[in-house]
């Protein structure tokens, strides 16, 4: 793992944690933790709130633990587990050992249910869950109690013990702490915590049919694990007067704290689990690890190194509440760890034949050209050149317009890191018109380190040796959403948000023979282009399938 950027006192977590220490509250190590639900993958919010954790944790020499809130078996599955491990140790921040699950603790979160019980601060209610939403009232009203809220705490606890045997039908009873229908804080006015799920759990099987809710199983789970700081995004604050209220009522010793940090959103990119899984589901992406997804695994998949995407929070900083990040500032840090790490490739994307009538029949030579422009330590590579090549059809214009510095009739070019080549003639298709292979001539004189310092000029341009070049796919990608955003709750469709040109493919492009061996998740800068990676998914021993990351033209903080 990097270092991570060192927290200053106007960090406004960190100051809030030093200050609360000074009174020495814990006589333990410090430990953070981050507790996903396996129910998705892992995206770049997720990453903001695994660095905040992580990184404090570090701070104060203390653990870092990965938690599994596993806690409905009706959304969660060991894939996920998986998934989210893996990008996880991806990312940089490797639990190590501290990996842990909530499941793992049923027993003594439903201990404490029991506690809770017997102290008369908790009900078996038989309240329908259209009736309990109706009880609860609303940010303006209060809410009114369960007829069944002053059962005996002998009839609770036997009540319980059957829904805890399976006695009862799903969702016929829950149990309910017993707090204040009337506080002006809706998560206080008798919130569930235990309700009836007759379903198969991915570790616990069917042992169990009673399932805590996360308010309840949080607190204690963070307990157990001997955690100082529960630190999470902003849209939990209401929460904690019920965080704190369970560790009270159960007399946790030194119990830990919940903090909030602000929650991070990225312009043009959803990152709801919700909207994320009707993406996947009704076939609007190729799936979790789409490359225009904000998941990890799209991010990986897509190019984005680790690297990147922690420098990118970094950047960042310490956020208090919710804010807008422009993406644009995540390719940014993407650039910036790529432009001097990257071998630089000519690849040709939509090609027009340039035959070079005077050069040898039959012939090619080997032309040293340099891996990386910015970092000389990268050395050089060879690259063929023959008699014909391809070039990129932009970079012919017939009838050239204003400032065109290209290729074009009776027009000299550079070829980068070759000759100079002048075109001699236009072939154009006889059935369309359109121009199908040009004919030029090169000057040997003007091979590229030769020393010649006769005529110069304006532009270069890059090629590849119609001989040895290399076929590929290359997937170019955009925004996925288009300025309206997300759609409506109710009657929105997706069709009419989702961006028609996010993907373009392009088919049959030709590179350079040194992409050939490229290894998934190889990344490259195509001369040009953009930066590019080996498309994990597709690429396989016959086929390369390269996917655009970003173009090179950096706009962060460009007006």
């Amino acid at each position: 793992m990097t270092n991570e950027k060192e927290p200053t006192t106007e960090h406004f977590l960190y100051k809030r944690i030093v200050e609360e220490l000074e009174s020495n509250p814990f006589h333990r190590t410090m430990c953070t933790r981050f507790p996903p639900e396996p129910n998705g993958y892992l995206h770049i919010g997720s990453a903001y709130a695994i660095q905040t954790n992580y990184s404090m944790a570090q701070k104060f020499n203390g653990r870092f633990h990965l938690r599994f809130d596993d806690t409905n078996p009706l959304r969660e599955d060991i894939e996920y587990v998986n998934a989210i491990i893996e990008d996880i140790r991806w990312l940089g921040y490797d639990p190590g050992p501290h990996i842990y699950y909530g499941s793992d603790y049923s027993e003594q979160i439903c201990e404490a249910a029991v506690t809770l019980i017997r102290k008369g601060k908790a009900y078996v209610c038989d309240l329908t869950p259209e009736e309990v939403t109706e009880y609860r009232g609303t940010l303006t009203e209060p809410g009114k109690n369960s007829p069944y809220r002053n059962r005996t705490v002998e009839e609770n606890l036997e009540l319980f013990a059957k829904m805890k045997n399976g006695e009862f039908p799903a969702s016929s009873k829950v149990l309910r702490a017993k707090i204040d229908m009337s506080s002006p804080n809706i998560n206080m006015r008798d919130p569930i915590i235990y309700r009836i799920v007759y379903a198969e759990h991915y570790r616990t099987s069917s042992d169990w049919c009673i399932y805590p809710m996360y308010d309840f199983a949080h607190p204690i789970q963070d307990a157990i694990e001997g955690i100082t700081y529960s630190l999470c995004s902003i849209e939990f604050k209401d929460h904690r007067p019920l965080y704190e209220w369970v560790l009270q009522e159960l007399d946790i010793p030194e119990p830990p704290r919940q903090r909030e940090f602000g929650r991070l959103s990225l312009t043009g990119v959803v990152t709801s689990k919700r909207f994320l899984r009707q993406l996947v589901e009704e076939g609007h992406v190729d799936g979790w690890d789409d490359p225009r997804l904000p998941t990890l695994r799209g991010l990986r998949r897509r190019g984005f190194t680790p690297e990147s995407i922690r420098g990118f929070i970094e950047e960042i900083g310490s956020i208090r509440t919710q804010s807008t990040v422009d993406i644009s500032l995540l390719d940014h840090c993407l650039r910036q760890d790529l432009k001097q790490q990257t071998v630089s490739v000519m690849a040709v994307l939509n090609p027009l034949k340039v035959v070079i009538t005077n050069y040898p029949d039959n012939h090619t030579e080997w032309l040293p050209i340099e891996n990386n422009s910015e970092n000389e330590a990268m050395g050089k590579r060879e690259v063929p050149f023959s008699k014909t090549i391809y070039i990129e059809r932009d970079d012919f214009m017939e009838v050239p317009s204003k400032g065109y510095h290209r290729l074009s009739p009776n027009a000299e070019v550079r070829l980068k890191g070759a000759y100079f080549i002048r075109c001699e003639d236009v072939i154009k298709d006889p059935v369309t018109g359109e121009v199908a292979e040009l004919h030029c001539t090169y000057d040997p004189l003007t091979k590229s380190g030769s020393g010649f310092t006769g005529r110069k000029v304006k532009g270069t341009i890059h090629w590849v040796s119609a001989e040895q070049a290399v076929k590929a796919d290359v997937h170019l990608y955009e925004k996925l959403l288009l300025e309206s955003g997300i759609p409506g709750e109710e009657d929105g469709d997706w069709a009419d948000v989702l961006n028609p040109e996010s993907l373009v493919i392009v088919k049959d492009a030709w590179m350079e023979p040194f992409v050939n061996q490229a290894r998934p998740e190889q990344k490259f800068q195509f001369f040009r282009h953009g930066y590019f990676c080996a498309d994990r998914k597709y690429t396989t021993g016959d086929k390369l399938v390269f996917n655009r990351i970003v173009p090179l033209k950096d706009t962060f903080n460009r007006k």
